[in-house]
């Protein structure tokens, strides 16, 4: 795939977009991602959101036996044919991580690369026949709403918070209360709306209906946290009991000056320069590890056939459905995959890696000086993917 122009409007550039937009205020953009056009209906998300190894979701809505009015009912994976035999009017089915089964759509994310790619998260596919819904809700992280096939038309409301008041005893978060419209319009195939995180939304399909949610995440203090004590864990010489500051006190009591001299204690470590070193490695190991468990390939190329492939004109890539990721520390460079650190690259095989974390698509040219075997490792580790020319 040649490169691809960046999902914005002309007239507005990645910085502007960046400071105006970014977290602040929805975007249309007609025609963001004209590439999606054609490229799934809707029996390809129908088939595959009954595949044993997708994470699906089916949300139908029905009037209530009791009061006549909605009610949602939501069935997650995994999902059978007889799960669509007898449906109401409204329903709608989500596939989550689309790009694992598609590295084609992954290749997508290059269009929004003025979005760092380790804050991506994943390509949700919704899927609805007209009338189709999901309700009136907000997200608590940024996405690029990309219409796919049909049409569908959004409402977008008020910015919520923790004081909006959900609908109770639904399955899903929903409120009735958008406040005032301050966006309704019907994107067509190839239209991308931009949503900041906690602006309400609404979308109704206005016929058959692919919409693409290209997510963006950032990490949580608790995920830090957890991270932080699991590569603490590796270093013996947290494990040895604090020197601490010793007064009179009762001896059933725990003074606030202990606790002080504890927290005291814990911050100056994370201050340190081994504390940076921690913190780095606890961040880096969060935000390339995957929402989801890595989808890998059934049969995979043996070294001849890679070389063979990449003499032919294929070219090797990143794997849009992985995290691939580099960071820069006073050693030099550290890479990470999934979560884990890469501790046993030489130069070679980290210059590789980074440029491939940069999207850049290598030839066999650019092999020289590696071993093919470990290529095929990060093929069959499912970081790279063999990208054959049209």
């Amino acid at each position: 795939m040649t490169a691809l122009k960046l999902c914005l409007p002309d007239s507005i550039t990645p910085e502007q977009f960046l400071s105006e937009y970014w977290q602040k205020k929805p975007l249309l953009i007609k025609q963001g991602l004209p590439q999606l056009i054609g490229m799934f209906e809707p029996d390809d998300i129908l088939g595959l959101a009954i595949d044993e190894d997708a994470t699906a979701r089916l949300l139908t809505q029905a009037a209530s036996k009791q009061n006549g009015q909605p009610q949602w009912q939501l069935k997650k994976s995994p999902l059978t044919e007889a799960d669509f035999d007898t449906l109401p009017e409204q329903w709608s089915v989500l596939v989550q991580n689309l790009e694992q089964w598609s590295p084609e759509l992954g290749q997508l994310w290059q269009a929004l690369d003025f979005i760092p790619q380790w804050q991506r998260d994943d390509i949700m596919v919704s899927y609805a026949p007209k009338g189709g819904s999901v309700g009136k809700h907000y997200d608590d992280y940024d996405v690029f709403l990309a219409q796919g096939f049909g049409q569908r038309r959004w409402q977008l409301g008020k910015f919520c918070d923790e004081h909006t008041e959900f609908v109770a005893d639904e399955p899903i978060r929903l409120f009735d209360d958008m406040g005032e419209i301050i966006f309704d319009e019907i994107l067509e195939a190839g239209d991308v709306l931009y949503v900041p995180p906690k602006l309400s939304h609404f979308g109704v399909a206005q016929d058959d209906c692919l919409t693409f949610s290209f997510g963006c995440r950032r990490p949580n203090l608790m995920q830090i946290i957890d991270s932080l004590a699991d590569v603490a864990t590796n270093d013996s010489s947290l494990f040895v009991p604090m020197i601490l500051p010793q007064g009179q006190q009762s001896s059933g009591e725990l003074q606030a000056d202990s606790i002080d001299a504890i927290t005291a204690q814990l911050l100056a470590l994370l201050q340190s320069e081994r504390g940076a070193d921690i913190m780095r490695q606890a961040v880096c190991e969060v935000v390339s590890k995957r929402q989801y468990d890595v989808l890998l390939p059934e049969e995979t190329l043996n070294t001849d056939e890679l070389i063979q492939a990449l003499a032919e004109g294929a070219t090797l890539q990143a794997d849009y459905s992985n995290r691939l990721l580099y960071n820069q520390t006073p050693e030099g460079l550290t890479l990470y995959a999934n979560g884990q650190l890469l501790d046993s690259l030489d130069d070679t095989a980290t210059a590789l890696l980074t440029r491939l974390a940069n999207g850049e698509h290598l030839t066999l040219d650019d092999m020289e000086g590696i071993d093919p075997d470990e290529v095929m490792e990060w093929l069959e580790n499912g970081w790279i993917w063999l990208n054959y020319p049209e």
